[in-house]
């Protein structure tokens, strides 16, 4: 017959025997990380507390749960022991996936124990089990990490990435004590949350490139403007026919501001999405059609024909339609003013194959060609090849700087070909859609 010691460690070792209460014990680490994780949240902005406390129930209703069905099984494995073993179970990775931004849990060590899906996209090399540093290459980072494990004190720190667009982003490294009657100062556990501030940069430096070149470019309208103005205020104020020709001078000029500005903010509102890359798919073929339909009647001033080969289905891009029909509006507008002399212009659409399939749209135009060394300057902001004869023609300098950033966010690029004498050819190259690449 057994004793009652006997009996007590039979059920000690029994899942079959534990108590309800037990249970609730076992799970407590879990809930307790959990609860410390979405203070963190809170604290920071990233979860409201409405969202914080349903959050702490459910997880403990999924920790109690959990627990008890896993007691319940034969030949359950012994819950590990540590706040690192609580850590990287379920309701701890479902709590991080539901949040927004990129969130890492990480052991005193360095060690990753969980991410979120966004924290995947931010550094694809995250692997439960191996150092951070492995996926994290950033200087800042490791260092902060390294700082927060040390003392346990709150780190933040700021990094760049290059590559395929320019994207700032700030960390959050906050380090967890789980157990408070251990003793020394290394944490339990260390967050790292990610904040992007690349929409922030942008408008910085969008209102800093706005000012700069507005206040450039700007500068000799509004003095041409203020010229005629104090003109027709003094000699010239009983003067008709002086009056006539400086009034439509004047209103060429406020046109030309006009342009110019909305140029800009078209400019601005590109390079502050650059980083978002659009998923819509698009028919590469319509828009084609439209553009080269919408300029007959400049083509017809100009008296230039327009030949257009592209095939009758669709060709599909993931792409922002309006911003491919400005695209291509641009450079058919340009071959319309700059090649008029060719007396004829040839619009191409192709698919091309290969590892990376893509689309292909040329404007080729027989006009007098762009030297050669101006080519690799043609997208610059301003950059004219006849200063004289861009403005007018009604240019402002900025129509192949704003084709540049729209095939950037779409992760295309523009290739650029000419010959003295021979005209020029423009051609924008696609990644096709998802569609397309199985087809």
């Amino acid at each position: 017959m057994a004793t009652p010691e006997t009996v007590t460690g039979e059920q000690a070792r029994d899942p079959q025997r534990i108590a309800p209460f037990d249970r609730v014990v076992g799970a407590r680490l879990v809930v307790f990380a959990i609860t410390a994780v979405l203070i963190v949240f809170v604290a920071t902005g990233v979860l409201s507390l409405t969202y914080a406390a349903i959050a702490v129930a459910i997880a403990a209703g999924a920790a109690v749960l959990g627990e008890a069905a896993r007691q319940r099984s034969p030949g359950a494995a012994p819950a590990a022991a540590g706040a690192a073993a609580a850590l990287a179970t379920g309701p701890i990775e479902a709590m991080l996936n539901g949040l927004p931004d990129p969130v890492v849990a990480l052991d005193r060590d360095g060690i990753v124990l969980a991410f979120n899906a966004p924290a995947s996209a931010l550094a694809p090399l995250l692997r439960q089990g191996e150092p951070a540093s492995f996926a994290l290459r950033m200087p800042e980072v490791v260092e902060a990490i390294r700082r927060a494990s040390a003392s346990g004190a709150p780190q933040r720190a700021e990094f760049s990435e290059r590559v395929p667009v320019d994207r700032w982003y700030e960390v959050h490294v906050t380090a967890l004590r789980l157990d408070r009657q251990r003793s020394g100062t290394r944490p339990d556990l260390v967050l790292m949350t990610f904040h992007d501030l690349t929409p922030l940069r942008r408008v910085e430096e969008m209102r800093a490139d706005f000012v700069a070149n507005a206040s450039h470019e700007l500068r000799t309208p509004l003095a041409t403007l203020t010229g005629f103005i104090e003109t027709l205020q003094g000699s010239a104020r009983d003067d008709s026919s002086a009056r006539e020709r400086f009034l439509a001078i004047m209103k060429q000029q406020a046109f030309r501001m006009a342009r110019l500005i909305d140029d800009l903010l078209s400019l601005s509102r590109i390079e502050l999405n650059v980083h978002v890359r659009p998923e819509t798919p698009v028919d590469l073929a319509a828009i084609v059609r439209q553009v080269t339909d919408a300029m007959q009647m400049l083509a017809r001033e100009r008296g230039v024909e327009v030949v257009v080969s592209a095939p009758a289905e669709p060709v599909m891009v993931a792409g922002d339609r309006d911003e491919l029909v400005r695209v291509f509006e641009n450079l058919v507008e340009n071959a319309l003013k700059y090649g008029a002399s060719g007396k004829r212009i040839e619009i191409g659409l192709a698919r091309h194959g290969g590892r990376a399939p893509e689309a292909s749209v040329s404007v080729r135009d027989f006009g007098p060609g762009i030297p050669p060394e101006h080519l690799p300057r043609l997208t610059e902001r301003f950059y004219r090849v006849d200063v004289a004869q861009s403005r007018a023609e009604g240019g402002t300098g900025l129509g192949l700087a704003i084709v540049k950033h729209i095939l950037a966010r779409h992760q295309g690029r523009l290739l650029i070909d000419s010959t003295l004498g021979e005209g020029a050819v423009f051609t924008v190259h696609l990644p096709l859609s998802g569609r397309e690449r199985g087809a």
